[in-house]
């Protein structure tokens, strides 16, 4: 990712405490929507956060514990900072133009972003319709079901990390249950929303043959996988480990060399996807 622009999610101090506007947002007020959440910082970035120039917004929380993980810092919402929807949008209002010119739009991370689904869904709301950005939600799908129909419909383009097909390895990497990933990845195929897989290539242990083709086939069969990412695995994240007295137990695994790589993304080529 080629970061353009970064500031910590603290909110100036004249907006962090403002409610959002029930005249500006009546659905958000109909609702009751809180103004705030648990926020790790923002981002003006181009790289595979959607397409084109985006604004990521990264949420703090989330319930994977990925071996692989570069950002574990917002593993715990305490660690981020309350932060007002005004303070966001505020944020992302200053970059419409310059992100509109690029084809880009915002981006909702994390973290997952779906530990705090009205926080998020009052994101992407005022994203998409105040701001007239495409709108993204970046998701492992593991808490799909915290996101009702309306947040879907205020999400152009849904992230979705399948990290491993074989059920024991998905555990090994996330200390996770793989189904409620899978189940969300029906239901959105099932809505017909526009979904981009991102699939971490870890050797030894999530590039065996058998994970790699139950990965590309399954996403091939769900008819609204429009791009699939292939992330090869590194440890730029390493020092935030360190940082933290957690043992990065993948200290001694390689990136995968450019060949498997290449080959990763003939298998899902092979099922008819846009491979990356």
């Amino acid at each position: 990712m080629t970061s353009l622009a970064i500031a910590p999610a603290t909110p100036p101090t004249t907006t962090a405490a403002t409610p959002v506007s029930p005249a500006a947002t009546p659905a958000a007020a109909a609702t009751r929507r809180p103004a705030e959440g648990s926020v790790h910082s923002w981002d003006v970035s181009t790289g595979v956060d959607g397409p084109g120039t985006r604004f990521v917004t990264f949420l703090s929380g989330c319930p994977l514990t990925c071996l692989y993980c570069h950002n574990p810092d917002t593993w715990k919402m305490r660690n981020g900072t309350r932060t007002s929807a005004d303070a966001v949008i505020a944020e992302a209002g200053k970059y419409v133009r310059f992100i509109s010119a690029s084809g880009g739009g915002a981006t909702v991370s994390g973290g997952e972003p779906l530990l705090q689904p009205v926080f998020t869904g009052e994101l992407l709301h005022r994203m998409k319709h105040e701001l007239g950005l495409h709108t993204a939600l970046d998701t492992s799908g593991f808490l799909g079901v915290r996101a009702p129909d309306a947040l879907l419909r205020d999400t152009d383009l849904v992230l979705l990390d399948i990290k491993a097909w074989d059920p024991a390895t998905y555990k090994k990497v996330t200390g996770r249950p793989l189904a409620p990933t899978l189940d969300f990845a029906r239901r959105l195929a099932d809505l017909g929303q526009e979904v981009h897989v991102r699939f971490v290539l870890v050797p030894g242990l999530t590039d065996a043959p058998a994970d790699v083709e139950g990965v590309a086939a399954f996403a091939g069969g769900l008819g609204n996988v429009s791009r699939v990412d292939i992330l090869p695995f590194h440890k730029l994240g390493e020092g935030k480990w360190q940082a933290l007295a957690m043992p990065f137990t993948l200290h001694d695994t390689p990136s995968p060399t450019p060949e498997r790589v290449a080959e990763v993304r003939e298998v899902f080529r092979a099922h008819g996807l846009h491979a990356v």
